[in-house]
C-alpha cells in the first residue's frame, strides 16, 4: 500500500501536476488506521496513537521520496472524528508535527468521516478553528476548509493567521469562476488567460 501511494504520486508528477495531496481523511484507508473508532488491530499498526499513525507516516515519507524535495506535498486529515473515543484535534496536533518531519509541507484540516453518528457543528467556517489550532500548536502550515464561500471570509482566515491558505471544493463546483470573482471583489486584477482574449 505504501508503494502504491508513492507510485501514484510519481504519476502525478509525470502528468505535470504542481503539488500532490495525501488523503488521510473522511473514513478512507489512512483515516481508518488513524482513528481508534475503526482501527482495532493488535499488530504494529494498531493500539496506541503512535502505532495508529505509522501507516500514514510511512506513506508520507514514501510520497516525499517519490516526488522529490521541490514538489509541494499536502496531507488532508480529519482533524477530529467529532465523537467520544475517536480521533481528536490533540491527536492531530501530534500527527501534524510528525507529518512535517516526514516531509509534508502543509496539513489540510478537514474533519469527520469515521462515524455516522457523529454530531458535527456544521456552519460557515466550522473547521477553521481546527486548522488554526494545528497551525498554532504544531507550528506547521495549514489549509482551512469547510463552508468557506465568500471572498472576504477566505481573506480574513489567511490575514488573521488562522490558516496559511484556504482550499475550496464544493464552492468551485457551484461557481468555477469563484477565484476571478473573489479577486475582483478584493481589488486584485490577475488578468485573463490567453484563451479568453477573444471575449474582449
Amino acid at each position: 500500500m505504501v508503494s502504491a501511494f508513492a507510485t501514484a504520486a510519481g504519476r502525478a508528477v509525470d502528468a505535470g501536476f504542481g503539488a500532490v495531496e495525501i488523503h488521510a481523511a473522511h473514513g478512507y484507508l489512512l483515516h481508518e488506521f488513524l482513528s481508534p473508532l475503526t482501527n482495532h488491530r493488535t499488530d504494529g499498526y494498531g493500539g496506541d496513537r503512535t502505532a495508529r499513525m505509522r501507516l500514514t507516516l510511512e506513506v508520507a515519507r514514501a510520497v516525499r521520496a517519490a516526488v522529490g524535495e521541490r514538489m509541494p506535498v499536502l496531507t488532508r486529515i480529519s482533524a477530529t472524528d467529532w465523537i467520544e473515543g475517536g480521533w481528536t484535534v490533540e491527536d492531530s496536533v501530534v500527527l501534524a508535527g510528525e507529518l512535517a518531519a516526514a516531509g509534508v509541507d502543509l496539513v489540510d484540516a478537514s474533519s469527520g468521516g469515521a462515524a455516522a453518528r457523529a454530531s458535527i457543528p456544521v456552519g460557515p467556517g466550522y473547521q477553521v478553528p481546527l486548522a488554526a489550532r494545528i497551525r498554532r500548536e504544531a507550528g506547521v502550515l495549514t489549509g482551512a476548509v469547510g463552508l468557506i464561500v465568500e471572498p472576504e471570509q477566505a481573506e480574513q482566515i489567511v490575514a488573521g493567521g488562522e490558516a496559511d491558505l484556504v482550499l475550496l471544493g464544493r464552492e468551485l463546483l457551484r461557481d468555477p469562476y469563484w477565484p476571478r470573482r473573489a479577486a475582483a471583489k478584493l481589488g486584485a486584477h490577475p488578468g485573463w488567460p490567453d484563451q479568453y482574449a477573444r471575449a474582449f
